[in-house]
């Protein structure tokens, strides 16, 4: 702000030779014809109020007092916080639980005394421990005349080349939350299944390569956005379980 000494040249607001204002010729007059004009200059840029000295209450005609407008932004940005902090809970907490679920079920499968006890808790424990409605491994045949929907020993058998069509090409985990169509992979869960996660088993290269399905009836249980770790984790956990059982080399 100017002082009351100033040249009346500067009072008049007289510019640089730049032709630009001189920030210190800026007057509180000025500022006050600029607010006057723009009533909405706190509303555009709300930060400008944080810096101000904001007056006391007062009764007299033609005070605002702009204590509300600061308290009012803060109640926002507090409840913008926690809203925030909750959701950050309820994903911490959803983490917690799908990692319990799939270590408890990596330990069911590691608790398999034979084969066909490794079969069934892959293809019946599984389901109740991970909190799902199917639970299916499918195995690609090594003939040329493979009988889809036929099932051996708890085990699903799948054409040749099926993995790769269903899941792509060298990709190991495809989640979907929401099923457009039926996968008949899932055997008689195929209609009630409306969720997926789908991961590539290949124990080793003396076995034919397959898929462990999981679906659920509820849209959403997986999703393209979730992490995979957990899941892939679990589906090593199968192969090394099978490959043990079988006696198969892993190269």
């Amino acid at each position: 702000m100017r002082d009351k000494s100033e040249p009346a040249a500067k009072a008049s607001g007289a510019k640089a030779p730049d032709g630009k204002r001189d920030p210190s010729e800026i007057t509180a007059a000025d500022v006050l014809a600029y607010l006057a004009g723009h009533s909405d200059f706190l509303v555009r840029h709300p930060e400008a109020a944080e810096g101000l000295q904001i007056p006391g209450s007062h009764d007299a005609k033609g005070v605002v007092d702009l204590r509300t407008f600061v308290i009012d932004r803060l109640k926002a940005k507090t409840r913008q916080l926690e809203r925030t902090n909750g959701e950050i809970v309820t994903i911490s907490r959803a983490n917690l639980t799908g990692q319990s679920r799939v270590h408890a079920a990596a330990l069911a499968l590691l608790e398999a005394t034979t084969f066909e006890t490794l079969i069934q808790a892959v293809t019946t424990d599984l389901a109740v421990l991970l909190g799902v409605d199917a639970v299916v491994l499918a195995v690609e045949s090594e003939g040329d005349d493979a009988l889809p929907g036929r099932l051996i020993a708890g085990v699903q058998m799948i054409p040749r080349g099926e993995t790769d069509r269903i899941l792509g090409p060298g990709r190991d985990v495809v989640l979907t939350a929401k099923m457009f169509e039926p996968r008949p992979i899932f055997g008689p869960a195929t209609d009630l299944v409306r969720s997926e996660a789908l991961l590539r088993m290949h124990p080793s290269v003396h076995c034919p390569t397959g898929v462990l399905a999981i679906g659920s009836r509820t849209e959403g249980t997986f999703d393209p956005g979730q992490g995979t770790e957990l899941l892939a984790f679990l589906g090593r956990v199968v192969e090394l379980c099978i490959r043990t059982w079988l006696g198969l080399p892993k190269a």
